[in-house]
């Protein structure tokens, strides 16, 4: 059996619903957060006990609860001194003080929604809170203590020019981060965005357009020292999100909390997705489970490369059929080989899913 030592929580609460968001998540009041918090802490018990390497706190918005709240749901889980503890964060629902107290209650690594330094942006995104506040939290956050942070951002924007899209880059590069997340901007079905996408006030990006962007985000951040070892994530040296490298590495996960995603036991699992269906389940003491998938050997095979090119600096090893794909794909110039196995080139990166289908 594998060993699964990582979890990721789910927080489905937010403040407001941003426009290009499809995530599952609720306004909530404090009464339903204790519910939650009480069930989540039962869910995480179904499981067993095992020494978690890495704690993932993804919404929603994780950082709207209570510091007290997290500190309870992390002393549920048992943890090393040196485990991987990230809180998802908005910059609008922490201060100083706060910052001080998530730290103390066991989180050591911050992922902060910046989306874009740009104000323009900030309100057609619908996010709450202005570039001048995005920065002053993540001031706060060194403030605090915090030595690992990641910020996210978004590019391709609704009317974005390099331009503006090099200004928040450069911006970014000044705060120096351990690492950031970077992606373009999808246009969501059931999103705020989607509708206007349909009735004309809003357009995609160029897809020209857009390729020079992305190509722009990684030259600029290899000249600032990061290493591009994601599709989408850049890290200093050593600052490789460790949880998050275990989905593309496609080792199995616990997956706790409202439509939660796990891997448990050679199963891909989605939990219950409406609250009523999540809390019968527990009740029952049983696992909340709304879809579930047995990956057998010829699908993990799969994910082995859909998953592990994604991963740029590690090789992934062909075998059997797989070799003759991976081969026509070097030849077209898609796949470069290093000491590890395969990797994508510069032209696989920015063709990264039609490389992806070939092994589908």
């Amino acid at each position: 059996m594998a060993v699964v030592n990582g979890i990721y929580i789910h927080i489905p609460f937010c403040m407001n619903k941003c426009n290009y968001c499809d995530f599952l998540s609720f306004k909530s009041k404090k009464s339903e957060r204790d519910k939650y918090i009480q069930y989540l802490i039962k869910e995480i018990e179904l499981y067993p006990t095992v020494e978690y390497s890495t704690v993932y706190f993804g919404g929603g918005t994780p950082s709207i609860l209570e510091p007290c709240e997290i500190k309870k749901i992390i002393r549920s889980i048992d943890i090393s001194i040196d485990s991987e503890v990230t809180l998802e964060t908005n910059p609008k629902t922490v201060d100083l003080q706060k910052l001080k107290e998530i730290k103390k209650a066991g989180v050591n690594r911050l992922s902060i929604g910046i989306q874009s330094f740009n104000d323009k942006f900030l309100n057609i995104l619908g996010r709450m809170h202005n570039s001048q506040e995005g920065v002053e939290v993540y001031h706060l956050a060194r403030e605090a203590g915090f030595r690992n942070i990641s910020l996210d951002l978004m590019f391709s924007l609704p009317n974005q020019t390099l331009e503006e899209l090099k200004e928040d880059l450069n911006k970014l590069f000044e705060l120096r981060p351990e690492h950031f997340s970077i992606y373009s901007l999808i246009w969501e079905e059931g999103t705020n965005f989607f509708e206007k996408l349909k009735k004309g006030e809003l357009k995609e990006t160029d897809n020209d357009l857009e390729a020079s962007m992305y190509e722009l985000i990684i030259e600029m951040a290899k000249e600032h020292g990061y290493i591009h070892y994601e599709i989408s994530n850049f890290a200093l040296p050593g600052k490789e999100a460790i949880h998050n490298s275990k989905y593309w590495e496609n080792e199995e996960y616990v997956g706790v909390g409202l439509g939660a995603s796990g891997y448990c036991d050679g199963i891909r699992y989605k939990n219950q997705v409406k609250f009523k269906d999540y809390y019968d389940n527990i009740d029952n003491e049983e696992k909340p489970i709304f879809e579930s998938e047995i990956i057998d050997e010829s699908e993990k095979e799969i994910y082995k490369y859909i998953l592990g090119l994604r991963l740029l600096t590690k090789g992934v090893k062909a075998e059997g059929k797989y070799i003759k794909v991976c081969e026509s794909l070097m030849k077209k110039g898609f796949l470069e080989k290093n000491k590890d196995g395969y990797i994508l080139t510069s032209k696989g990166i920015l063709l990264a899913n039609d490389v992806f289908d070939e092994f589908v």
